[in-house]
């Protein structure tokens, strides 16, 4: 009899493991709410010498930091492993040979103290961590997930189940954070050297084209193999980063000065624009009162002020985590793993690495 069938607490602490990344994370949550601790192993000085993740050197990082972060993670918390209740752990989307390492390290403690295992969806994470700063939010409500890989609009109907409204149809938001960063010469990590720059510089200064979507009459997608039907609320930013490259290009070619954080101010607020813009239009059609963001992009300063903004104007109650909560990080996946359990979902031991997991498949 393992000890899921003969524990019995008023308590439940879930141990996530989070690795999809450049971020080797672990974290205990109590009752899907309270962080009893979070502990994040960074990468970021390792990979800015090269402009950005190199697969290989982040999967050996990991396998150096998992069981010292985890170790951390459960001293931090006053806890040790016979305390656990269950194991949740990314297993995509993400990078294969990082997610590999949390996953095999979840599948190995969790075997050996006969825990259940959960595999949580990174972007569940993501929506999740809204949940740990604010006691009051439960679905149904609205997100915007706004990070490197991904840009989504979603409507929480809940706990870990998603109407997806909307998506990128190329580059996500923090792709092009990234590259147009690399391309004025901030380099890596693009998304907060930006937003720091930005903050010096005249959002007016050079008018790029906002991104637009043509209009499909579609409210919501539906999933094909490889492809997705076009929605009213997709996104779209290669537009955008290729303007400031063709302007910085043009710039070059008639010997004509710009200024590094005139290009990052004038950059970001098309960007910016253009995920407000899509959001409120969600939100007016579908009746929404309660909006939220997620994920990396989502401790972007500007944005998190206009979206504070439009939503104060339009009547919404509006939620966002703390900068350590957007980022990657353990907590939000063991929030995430906290519903999965009290759901009664598990995953097997067969549970593998899945890098280009989609958002509501298992």
């Amino acid at each position: 009899m393992n000890k899921e069938d003969t524990k019995i607490m008023s308590d439940t602490l879930i141990l996530g493991i989070e690795s999809s990344c450049d971020e080797t994370a672990a974290a205990v949550v109590k009752n899907g709410r309270e962080v009893l601790s979070n502990v994040i192993s960074s990468q970021i000085d390792l990979h800015t010498i090269y402009g950005g993740v190199v697969p290989e050197i982040a999967s050996r990082k990991h396998i150096e930091k998992i069981n010292q972060v985890i170790e951390l993670a459960l001293e931090k918390a006053g806890v040790t492993l016979d305390d656990i209740d269950a194991v949740a752990v990314t297993y995509g989307p993400g990078l294969v040979g990082a997610l590999l390492v949390g996953v095999s390290a979840a599948k190995a403690i969790a075997y050996a103290k006969k825990l259940p295992l959960i595999g949580v969806h990174h972007i569940e994470g993501h929506v999740s961590a809204n949940y740990i700063e604010h006691p009051d939010l439960e679905p149904p409500f609205m997100c915007e997930i706004i990070s490197g890989g991904h840009t989504h609009l979603v409507i929480v109907r809940d706990y870990g189940e998603f109407e997806i409204l909307g998506r990128t149809r190329d580059d996500a938001a923090g792709e092009a954070f990234d590259k147009v960063a690399r391309a004025i010469g901030l380099g890596y990590p693009g998304g907060p050297k930006i937003d720091k720059a930005a903050r010096e510089g005249n959002p007016e200064a050079v008018d790029f084209p906002k991104p637009k979507v043509l209009d499909t009459g579609k409210t919501s997608l539906t999933f094909a193999r490889g492809s997705h039907e076009m929605s009213n609320y997709d996104f779209s930013f290669s537009g955008v980063k290729s303007a400031v490259l063709n302007y910085l290009n043009k710039c070059e070619m008639t010997h004509e000065k710009w200024d590094v954080a005139d290009v990052a101010a004038s950059f970001q607020k098309v960007v910016v624009d253009s995920l407000v813009e899509t959001a409120m239009r969600g939100v007016k059609d579908h009746n929404v009162k309660k909006f939220a963001i997620a994920g990396g992009v989502a401790s972007n300063t500007a944005l998190r002020a206009a979206m504070e903004k439009a939503c104060a104007e339009n009547g919404l109650d509006f939620y966002c985590p703390s900068p350590v909560y957007c980022t990657d990080n353990a907590a939000m996946i063991a929030v995430a793993g906290y519903y999965e359990f009290k759901k009664g979902n598990r995953s097997g031991w067969d549970l593998n690495a899945v890098p280009n997991l989609k958002l509501g498949e298992r």
